[in-house]
């Protein structure tokens, strides 16, 4: 049941850290400062591992009131009170309300006016639904000034594992879906350190039939002054796409059934993943560093991340890779808000599209008129590997302030022939560049996910070998209907 306590048997317990490890979904004891672990949305608490800053919350009512108020706040723009206030002037004049930023000309007032639906995510209307739906929330509290004088601290991992029947009672029958809402949030105090992991992985039960899933997550981080917060968000639920459905039909071997026959009655098609991370930098000189990757096989994936500068010389980076195959629907959603003056984001977004999926991006900076001296670049590249596939890449910026260094892009190419070419004249088969030239393409994103999960090179459960094995699986197969300069065949 939804906010109980998930009861595992040893053979339970055995079963299902095996599954984790082998899916990329754990660290042993030594290699985390602690781990939670949450089963179709429930904790289980004989696979995790607290402490007294990491914790699982069930009870409301025990919390202080800093907790409670974060735990209320929605996205865009919905919570109109901006977390910490926001110097506007040299006169010492402040803004509390995100409705009266760059007033009066140029403010995006009520968040359901159509302008400010227009800038919008679409997230709010679900973080209210796991607001009230949710059964836990995975706190994740650092102190002040903890692991300040440590290089590299230990992670903190949470873990969000589904299974094929996503927690309903297989007694029931039926196929009717289930609604999962996970919930994070994270404090950094002043001067603190922290690495937090969050990783989405499948718990396979073949005991049990597949219910199509809604997972609908949740995440805040709250970084206060001086903090350094790295974040990793790993989805990989909903196994792998079924390769080879961009073939024409004439491509299928007599005697083969045709991949997109086999795509198309694939369980986890029916999947919905769904996630809103929301950051507030409050602090002077708060650092966030987040990377997100999406490599799973639901069939409707939308990760979309807030980020909200509020003091000066705070700093975000954010590294994003989407991997799209079959008939899957990936979309990646990010707001860079510059709110206070002489603060600086960096973000590189990729997207790896093939067979017959639809990949998009749309990123927004905006820079409040408050916002003086920011400085920000934003660039998305995308690979298009079929004919079949579609991408759409949409870099935005908002820019008040007259004293800026802004600048973005996208690009939107399949794999060089010439660098194909160039791989082959070296030895290599067409299958093996093509690998390689995908692998580099990803590999400056996944080498930013902490080293904890990362893995070594020849590991069999580490992130890079799974990130290989999907690249594989999407590597098109047949010849390009349509063939030029940067068209691999």
């Amino acid at each position: 049941m939804v906010g109980e306590e998930l009861t595992l048997s040893d053979d339970q317990i055995t079963s299902y850290k095996a599954k984790l490890v082998e899916n990329g979904g754990w660290l042993d004891d030594d290699a985390c400062s602690a781990r939670l672990v949450y089963v179709d949305g429930r904790y289980a608490p004989q696979l995790s591992k607290t402490s007294d800053g990491v914790k699982n919350l069930d009870i409301v009512d025990s919390l202080s009131d800093e907790v409670k108020g974060y735990l209320a706040r929605l996205t865009d723009g919905f919570t109109d009170e901006l977390v910490a206030p926001v110097l506007i002037d040299d006169e010492g004049n402040t803004v509390t309300s995100q409705k009266r930023l760059s007033a009066p000309d140029h403010c995006i007032g009520d968040p359901t006016t159509q302008f400010a639906i227009n800038t919008q995510q679409g997230t709010a209307c679900f973080a209210a639904l796991n607001t009230i739906k949710t059964g836990a929330v995975a706190l994740v509290h650092a102190s002040a000034d903890q692991n300040k004088d440590v290089d590299h601290s230990r992670p903190v991992l949470v873990v969000n594992a589904l299974t094929n029947s996503g927690g309903a009672d297989a007694s029931a029958g039926g196929d009717k879906g289930v609604a999962i809402h996970p919930r994070t949030l994270v404090i950094a105090d002043e001067g603190s350190r922290l690495s937090v992991v969050q990783s989405c992985v499948d718990l396979e039960n073949d005991d049990d039939a597949h219910r199509p899933k809604l997972y609908n997550g949740y995440t805040q981080f709250f970084v206060k002054g001086d903090a350094n917060v790295t974040h990793s968000y790993l989805e990989e639920t909903g196994g792998m796409p079924i390769g080879g459905i961009e073939m024409n039909d004439e491509d299928v071997k007599d005697g083969e059934q045709n991949p997109r026959e086999l795509e198309a009655v694939r369980p986890a098609l029916k999947d919905t993943h769904l996630e809103a991370i929301d950051v507030h930098l409050m602090g002077e000189q708060a650092a966030y560093q987040g990377t997100m990757m999406g490599i799973g096989g639901s069939g409707r994936v939308r990760t979309s991340m807030s980020v909200t500068l509020l003091k000066a010389e705070t700093t975000a980076v954010i590294n994003g890779f989407s991997l799209a195959g079959g008939a899957q629907h990936t979309d990646m959603k990010t707001n860079i808000h510059h709110i206070a003056d002489d603060t600086m984001s960096r973000q590189s977004q990729k997207n790896m599209v093939g067979g017959r999926a639809t990949g998009s991006f749309r990123g927004r900076i905006r820079v409040e008129q408050s916002a003086q001296l920011t400085d920000s670049q934003q660039l998305s590249r995308t690979v298009l590997l079929s004919d079949r596939a579609r991408a759409f890449a949409v870099p935005s910026l908002e820019i008040i302030a007259d004293d800026v260094q802004c600048t973005h892009g996208a690009t939107v190419s399949d794999l060089s022939e010439e660098e194909l070419f160039y791989l082959r004249s070296r030895g290599l088969t067409t299958s093996m560049a093509r690998n390689m030239l995908m692998y580099a393409f990803s590999g400056d994103i996944s080498s930013s996910v902490d080293s904890a999960m990362r893995g070594t090179l020849d590991s069999e459960v580490g992130l890079q070998k799974r990130v290989i094995q999907r690249l594989e699986n999407l590597v098109p197969r047949g010849e390009r209907a349509v063939k030029g300069e940067f068209q691999s065949v």
